[in-house]
């Protein structure tokens, strides 16, 4: 049996076989992430292989970049391993020479896989990678979104600082009119009364309007903001403000492909408390094939949502903090998702109650019940039947 092990980088990549006995055959070879690089692969694994020989592949899962070979290679027929990098790391961990160097590391990749003892990273099914793509792609809008609010207020608070107490939402409909016509109280000041009367009234549907525009001019007229660079700080908000309206589309617009996909995977996924179109999709996404967890506590340290432990001498204990270990991703949906489980549903209220009654702090309380829902998603994904509420679970 020959082992190739496969070193993935973002432009090329290094390839080396091993035998049995872990001797290398040969020297590695370096190839380019494009066809002619893959059919040059094709070509070194002729020429290394003894004819009739039989072979294993593996691969490290680098980032995103391991996909186009993956594919390539799948395509033709090959039987491929793809491995954690943690896992190769493990291994260059026992080597004298602990550098990272391609040609060394992709002969540790084939070890990996000869000595067998490796979990593999599945790549999921296409409608589900079509959700993680588009939740992923989601959440990345929505940090956006919240960066330019950020940059909003930290605007107004220079040049309009009592600006927050004028409407119950800066980044409401009403409030961001306002904002894209009258960034700084000078150009307040400077409008007609009328004129800002009826972009108001506009804008809120009818709900300000006169005596909202005075409040505005009253409190522009005595703000202690600063003059210098007006209409920088007022241009700069406006831009802003676009970007946001520009992006909240766009996250719309994702919602409702979000939306179709979920409709056409018919998960049970939106049964279990807390779960909504958005974090649901996260979930599904990134836990991909359920059948990857053997139990809930693998699916639990995935969401990096198990708690940190330590070791002196014969001592075991733990630490209340969470390793944070695994997909960024699904623990943030998994305790948005906890965070309304535990407000509403009757069960996950009832266990953070409990908790809570024992001492625990907030946050603690709320871990653990992230760590119930992801028991309950792993049930219910497990034997694909929406979730029934059960008052007996609370422990």
């Amino acid at each position: 049996m020959y082992y190739l092990g496969i070193d993935i980088g973002k432009n090329n990549h290094e390839a080396g076989f091993i035998r049995d006995d872990g001797s290398h055959v040969g020297k590695s070879l370096r190839f380019s992430n494009s066809r002619e690089g893959f059919e040059k692969l094709l070509l070194f694994m002729e020429q290394r292989l003894p004819e009739h020989e039989a072979f294993c592949i593996g691969m490290e899962a680098t980032g995103h970049y391991w996909l186009a070979l993956y594919s390539f290679l799948r395509e033709k027929g090959f039987v491929l391993h793809v491995i954690n990098p943690i896992q190769s790391d493990s291994l260059r961990n026992f080597h004298i020479r602990q550098q990272k160097t391609d040609s060394v590391d992709c002969f540790l990749v084939a070890d990996v896989i000869r000595f067998g003892k490796f979990s593999e990273t599945h790549l999921a099914d296409e409608d589900i990678l079509v959700l993680r793509n588009l939740a992923r792609f989601r959440e990345s809008l929505k940090d956006s979104c919240a960066d330019y609010k950020r940059q909003v207020i930290t605007v107004l608070d220079q040049v309009f600082p009592e600006y927050d107490t004028l409407f119950s939402s800066i980044f409401g409909e009403s409030s961001k009119a306002f904002l894209k016509t009258y960034g700084t109280p000078d150009q307040v000041v400077e409008v007609n009364t009328k004129s800002l009367a009826t972009l108001l009234r506009k804008a809120s549907r009818g709900r300000h309007s006169t005596d909202k525009a005075r409040e505005i001019k009253s409190l522009a007229a005595n703000s202690v903001g600063l003059t210098l660079c007006a209409d920088a700080f007022a241009f700069q908000i406006r831009i802003l403000i676009e970007q946001i309206e520009f992006t909240e589309k766009q996250i719309d617009e994702i919602d409702k492909k979000i939306s179709k996909q979920l409709k056409k995977l018919n998960s049970v996924i939106l049964t279990i408390p807390g779960v909504g179109p958005a974090t649901g999709a996260i979930i599904l996404g990134e836990i991909g094939d359920i059948g990857r967890f053997s139990n809930p506590k693998k699916l639990v340290a995935f969401a990096g949502i198990d708690p940190t432990s330590y070791q002196s001498g014969n001592f075991v204990g733990q630490h209340n903090r969470l390793s944070k270990k695994g997909s960024p991703y699904l623990r943030r949906a998994v305790w948005m998702s906890a965070l309304i489980a535990a407000r509403y549903d009757p069960v996950f209220k009832a266990f953070y109650e409990k908790k809570r009654r024992e001492g625990k702090a907030h946050g603690t309380a709320l871990g653990a019940v992230a760590r119930k829902l992801l028991y309950t998603i792993h049930a219910v994904l497990k034997a694909n039947e929406p979730y029934e509420v059960r008052l007996d679970t609370i422990e």
